[in-house]
């Protein structure tokens, strides 16, 4: 395709990946406002695990379905839907009416990540342009994550939360327009199966929803109540419906679930590198501003400020990434530097006292940004080149799950740890600090993982 036909179905994409990052951060900073007018408080948190839930379950399910059936009438519904969504938030007259419209957007946004990532390939099979072209979405995703909380604040403060919710309506709308007149619709792979659509693995897209339903809700309850019963009880659960769900697939004759995705060894490795990019990133969101603010006295503004250099770099990252590793014989070695960035941050912030400056606090959040810059385009496309396109749409969806789940799992064990062992400030900084110590730790652990996977090629398509 031209640059024109190129970049009007990227602008869709991107448009997309602009509506999950606004999300995440305008919605977030006016959470407490939205709690304290609909005297909320106890379902607070509800308003964002909600979301989550949504878009956790969505994600597998839609990433396989768009094997079957192309990627872009998903997409297209998961627009319409999220920004209908949006409205419904925007109305909510309960905090219970708003979690349940914030679980309709969780699952459209979940619907979007499925097929939004694996329609890139279908866009650019050659893998140097599609590394090239996921700059657009860096971008997009930096500018939503730089300005977000700041936005969110303004809206919040000046018109009200619920025009935090109507931003997403004109970035929907952009969205529609690109993604239905111009991304090309490219059929299904799997399409030429006889009866395919009788073929679907209903059974196992149940089981998916429902082990994904009662591991969230058991982590979302783990930062308050601890391994009580309640929380064991789900656990247990969970490992009961995951072993139905692999027993289900082991039958079905095309599983929306594949299970030899997690035998083969170098399948297995790119899961556990997207599972620790996701602890480190989202552990790293949720929990540094906490450590400026509640462990070392910083104002709300200047702690924003202090976090800036994160997603700034992480798109300039990703930007200086698409510009290097097309040129390189070797690209695997930008996972390596992408590690080793990233690892540095956690080395670097446990250096951070009540005394640390701007520069000292903002250098180590640099270091991750540029690191998660380089990794996360990267993982997708080197691990589409192994995969095969039969299962870009699945495999794509589950490195967002696996990366959704690292950050499930890691921020909920920060979060218990913290909530344990953290009965003063100092005790907050220090609980936070071993935190960090144990990401770096898996980090560490992911430079290893790296020695696994084969040499990786940008010159032949899968």
């Amino acid at each position: 395709m031209g640059f024109r036909e190129s970049l009007l179905p990227m602008l869709g994409i991107a448009s997309v990946n602009l509506l999950i990052a606004l999300d995440q951060t305008v919605i977030s900073t006016a959470l407490p406002s939205i709690a304290q007018e609909l005297d909320g408080f106890d379902w607070y948190a509800w308003v964002a695990a909600a979301y989550l839930l949504g878009s956790v379950v969505a994600v597998p399910v839609f990433g396989r379905l768009g094997d079957f059936f192309g990627r872009k009438p998903f997409i297209v519904a998961s627009i319409a839907l999220f920004t209908g969504a949006s409205l419904l938030c925007a109305a909510s007259p309960t905090v219970i009416a708003l979690s349940a419209a914030r679980l309709l957007q969780g699952i459209a946004g979940g619907m979007m990540v499925g097929t939004a990532y694996a329609a890139m390939a279908d866009l650019f099979p050659d893998p140097k342009a599609r590394l090239r072209w996921q700059m657009v979405l860096a971008v997009s995703y930096g500018v939503a994550t730089a300005a977000g909380p700041t936005l969110g604040g303004l809206i919040s403060e000046q018109v009200g939360w619920r025009a935090t919710f109507l931003v997403n309506v004109p970035v929907g709308i952009f969205g529609l327009v690109c993604t239905v007149r111009h991304m090309p619709r490219v059929a299904g792979t799997l399409t030429h199966l006889h009866g395919a659509r009788a073929l679907l693995d209903w059974p196992g897209a149940a089981w998916i929803v429902v082990v994904l339903c009662v591991l969230q809700v058991a982590l979302h309850r783990l930062p308050e109540h601890g391994l009580d019963a309640g929380t064991l009880s789900l656990l247990v659960i969970a490992l009961a419906g995951a072993a139905v769900l692999i027993a289900t697939e082991r039958r079905a004759q095309h599983p929306m679930l594949p299970l030899d995705l997690f035998t083969t060894h170098e399948h297995l490795v790119f899961f556990l590198l997207s599972f620790i990019c996701g602890a480190a990133l989202f552990s790293l969101i949720f929990f540094v501003p906490l450590l400026l603010q509640q462990g070392l006295a910083m104002p709300p503004q200047q702690a924003g400020t202090a976090m800036t250099p994160m997603p700034v770099c992480l798109a300039l990252g990703s930007i200086l990434n698409s510009a290097i590793v097309v040129k390189l014989k070797r690209p695997g070695v930008m996972l390596g530097v992408g590690f080793v960035l990233l690892l540095t941050c956690f080395v670097g912030l446990n250096q951070v006292d009540a005394g640390t400056s701007g520069w000292r606090l903002g250098m180590p959040l640099a270091g991750a940004g540029l690191g998660l810059g380089l990794l996360l385009n990267n993982l997708n496309v080197f691990g589409q080149q192994i995969v095969g396109k039969a299962r870009y749409g699945i495999f794509t969806a589950l490195m967002q799950s696996t990366r959704m789940a690292g950050g499930m799992i890691g921020t909920a064990a920060l979060g218990a740890w913290v909530a344990t062992a953290a009965d003063s400030p100092l005790g907050l900084v220090d609980a936070l600090l071993h935190g960090f110590n144990v990401l770096g730790v898996l980090v560490a652990v992911a430079l290893l993982l790296l020695r696994a996977l084969p040499p990786i090629s940008l010159s032949r398509q899968p």
